[in-house]
């Protein structure tokens, strides 16, 4: 009888948010909660129309072990393993192939990740045991792979033929028909575990569309989704919706996306579809500083919009300029604005630590975030992951060895001006200096609307108290 049976992993490594454009820790960071694998919930999905038994397990939320993996495999024994590889966590996440063929010598290893778009060859030539490597999205490919398609004949992968010899395929084109794709298979995790980390109350990513025209310096969303914007249409993201309220009693929602607002037109029927369906929900999402205006904030408001993440990046216009944001300090200011005012909280990423940054650009950021005084904020140290502009550059300017062990926490690269040890102190001082205020603990203080509420954002605080220090 065929082995029909599928076993989709995040791998016994450190806690990693692994969506391929976000690939950040969670411990060290702030107010970033553990995320779902929708990655593997889409896969599992995908696996099931191929007539496969999916199994989905994230390894790293309870610091399981190799041995844990071995006994799982062992017990399910599937045809194939699929696993979700970070940059950051490359040697982690692949380091237990080798035990795993040994022992089982029939699996077949995969692996994806944006790692994959550019170091795939090297992967495999590093890691023997990996037989096959994904790049780009996963759907589609893992449907050929599953459906006995020879290898030769598969779009966007790389692997090993019959001879032990690497080859690359072509890539594969972005897919443009997402609302084809089949929901995540969410009855596949225990989505207790996933949880707002302000309420403590049930949440789930919904992914609503891909790609962003914008390409930063530093960021993956266009070189991994591409810069053309796919959305899902509002009926198949409510569909959704229904579903998670409907089967697993989930009302907050992360409306997944690498920019969300850019369509207004598409936002707005969204938005009135939900108000329509008469579900009260709330969700988060994200936003451009250039993208809103006030009847758009109203709707997404009336629809359940509780908070919105806003890439500022910088408080230099300099910096903006020089890591082609395509935004000014208005914009920043008046989208910010309009949030706080409509009742939306607002969510600050910044990132220290780019080529440019200098002592003055570094408190020009510091400075101009307290002034903004944002609900929550998050400082990045600047991370060169491959596939970005900013890794190029890196490398072209040897600015440093492209060490990961502390992604967005501790940097791995200097700057033109700035050693990283400096840019961590400048980092240090930008997150305690911002959260150990008397206005924004007032402000939080009088936002706060249940106990629960009360003790997570206390729990935060004593992150930032405590955690705020290189390992």
């Amino acid at each position: 009888m065929e082995n029909k049976k599928i076993f989709l992993i995040y791998p016994p490594s450190p806690v990693m948010n692994r969506e391929d454009r976000c690939q950040q820790p969670t411990d060290d960071l702030i107010v970033i909660p553990p995320l779902p694998p929708s990655d593997l919930m889409y896969l599992a999905s995908i696996a099931r129309m191929e007539d496969f038994e999916p199994k989905i397990k994230d390894y790293s939320l309870n610091n399981e072990t190799v041995d844990d993996l071995m006994a799982d495999i062992r017990k399910f024994g599937p045809k194939y393993l699929v696993l979700n590889a970070a940059t950051p966590t490359l040697n982690n996440d692949l380091a237990p192939l080798k035990m795993i063929k040994e022992n089982f010598p029939d699996i077949v290893t995969i692996a994806k990740g944006a790692h994959f778009n550019i170091l795939a060859k090297e992967a495999l030539e590093s890691f023997p045991a990996l037989d096959i490597a994904i790049r780009g999205e996963a759907e589609l490919t893992l449907k050929d792979i599953l459906s006995g398609k020879n290898l030769s004949e598969i779009l966007g992968i790389t692997y090993r033929n019959a001879d032990g010899i690497i080859l690359s395929n072509e890539t594969r084109p972005f897919n443009d028909e997402l609302d084809k794709l089949p929901y995540p298979a969410r009855d596949l995790i225990d989505n207790n575990i996933y949880k707002r980390p302000d309420t403590g109350e049930l949440q789930a990513v919904i992914k609503v569309s891909r790609g962003c025209p914008f390409h930063c310096f530093f960021c993956l969303a266009t070189p991994v989704s591409g810069a053309k914007v796919r959305y899902r249409t509002p009926e198949n993201i409510l569909g959704e919706i229904k579903e998670c309220y409907e089967k697993y009693g989930i009302k907050n929602f992360i409306f997944w996306s690498d920019i969300f607002n850019l369509d207004k037109n598409w936002v707005h029927n969204l938005c009135e579809a939900i108000i329509k369906s008469g579900l009260k929900i709330t969700f988060s999402t994200n936003s451009r500083a250039d993208t809103a205006d006030s009847d758009t904030i109203d709707l997404m408001k009336k629809a359940g919009c509780k908070l919105v993440s806003i890439g500022i990046e910088s408080g230099s216009q300099y910096m903006l300029d020089k890591m082609g944001k395509k935004i000014t300090l208005n914009n920043i200011k008046n989208t910010v604005s309009m949030f706080k005012k409509k009742g939306i909280k607002v969510y600050a990423y910044y990132v220290l630590g780019l080529p440019w940054e200098s002592e003055e650009t570094a408190r020009q950021t510091i400075e101009f975030s307290k002034k903004l005084n944002t609900h929550f904020v998050s400082y990045y140290t600047a991370t060169a992951l491959c596939g970005s502009r900013f890794y190029d550059y890196v490398k072209e300017h040897n600015l440093g060895d492209l060490n990961y062990d502390m992604p967005y926490f501790y940097p791995s690269v200097n700057t033109h001006h700035l050693t990283k040890e400096r840019v961590f102190e400048l980092h240090q001082k930008a997150v305690r200096g911002y959260y150990i205020r008397l206005s924004y603990i007032f402000m939080m203080l009088f936002s706060i609307r249940s106990f629960a509420e009360f003790k997570n954002y206390f729990k935060a605080g004593l992150k930032v108290l405590f955690r705020n220090k290189k390992h």
